[in-house]
């Protein structure tokens, strides 16, 4: 998350592959005119494709084209607001996981300061094929990944291999999940990411044969 560009000042593109050319200055006006109408106060309820198309100036048959209904249309406008997923570094374990837990630790940031997003978000949630899509496309892949990580230190002998995969995942990021969703007033400092990563380290290192 940090983008959050206004609507008309540039909002940069979020790309899916969805097997055909785009053109990004369609798209682009069809992200911008969902982020304007959001911007007026329109809920995500209110917002039809016809809406969003005559805002952006184009037809519905346009939108159709690009994304199969709303949802993956809004799930592309909210990426819009938030940083790319950052490219794992592969030199440890650690870092792997320093680097994940500090863009959880960004996109709260991100939250806190722009209303829209957290408005967004907060509708969201109310929208069950909308926080099923934004989950199956985004969160689901994000939580891959940190698994992808954790067997990989579970098979570099880093962490307990008797410690359900599940389980780790959430004592590493559950800790930054809590600070910036259900304790939005507290601090998130720089180091939080690598503070939290090597407290559940020390806590899931196998212990020494006796």
């Amino acid at each position: 998350m940090g983008r959050g560009a206004p609507a008309g000042k540039g909002v940069p593109v979020a790309r899916g592959g969805r097997g055909r050319p785009r053109s990004e200055a369609v798209e682009q006006a069809i992200i911008e005119g969902v982020v304007r109408l959001l911007e007026d106060g329109v809920s995500l309820t209110e917002l039809s494709i016809e809406r969003i198309a005559r805002t952006a100036g184009v037809g519905k048959a346009t939108i159709y084209r690009r994304w199969d209904g709303k949802e993956a249309l809004f799930v592309d406008v909210l990426r819009v607001f938030e940083e790319p997923d950052p490219e794992l570094p592969g030199t440890s374990v650690r870092d792997d996981l320093v680097v994940i837990l500090e863009g959880l630790r960004r996109r709260g940031l991100t939250m806190r300061s722009s209303v829209l997003l957290h408005n967004v978000f907060a509708q969201m949630k109310a929208l069950p094929k909308l926080w099923d899509a934004y989950h199956s496309t985004v969160i689901d892949p994000r939580r891959r990944t940190m698994v992808e990580v954790l067997r990989r230190g579970m098979a570099e002998g880093v962490l307990r291999t008797d410690v359900d995969i599940e389980m780790a995942n959430d004592l590493f990021v559950g800790p930054m999940l809590l600070r910036t969703v259900m304790r939005p007033d507290a601090p998130l400092d720089d180091d939080l990411a690598e503070r939290i990563v090597d407290t559940v380290l020390e806590g899931l290192r196998p212990q020494a044969a006796s």
